[in-house]
């Protein structure tokens, strides 16, 4: 089965956080993962803050960016979903960079996995994708 996954899921794979296990246990269950190319800017940022927080080493930090990356089976460009993706913006009143999930997922016909509370409200309402938090 494909899932979409949201920086919230893919953080967990490589980083220590509440849920990591549960993380760990759907890339034992499945392994198609697809997501929008801006998670590889979000899963960067999650990891430099942990670096700058001094609870990870630079060179840690850089493997596992690209581990949690390699996981991903595709990457969406941007631009293929910034239309729909500014559309459920609007309708949900959310921002647009969480949207671009919500519009891969809409798009695929794939459920998008997240670990993310406020964006897992926020999709409920949209009927058109399955959200599944972790």
């Amino acid at each position: 089965m494909t899932l979409v996954i949201d920086a919230s899921v893919a953080t967990k794979w490589v980083l220590s956080e509440p849920d990591s296990d549960r993380a760990a246990q759907l890339r034992e269950i499945e392994n198609d993962f697809i997501a929008p190319a801006l998670i590889v800017a979000e899963i960067g940022n999650a990891i430099w803050k942990r670096v700058t927080w001094k609870e990870i080493a630079q060179d840690d930090a850089v493997r596992a960016a690209e581990i949690a990356v390699s996981l991903l089976s595709r990457l969406t460009p941007m631009d293929d979903l910034v239309g729909r993706a500014l559309e459920i913006a609007v309708a949900l009143k959310h921002p647009i960079y969480d949207c671009f999930y919500l519009a891969l997922a809409e798009r695929e016909r794939a459920p998008l996995m997240c670990a993310d509370g406020p964006l897992f409200e926020k999709a409920k309402k949209l009927k058109t994708v399955e959200v599944r938090k972790l």
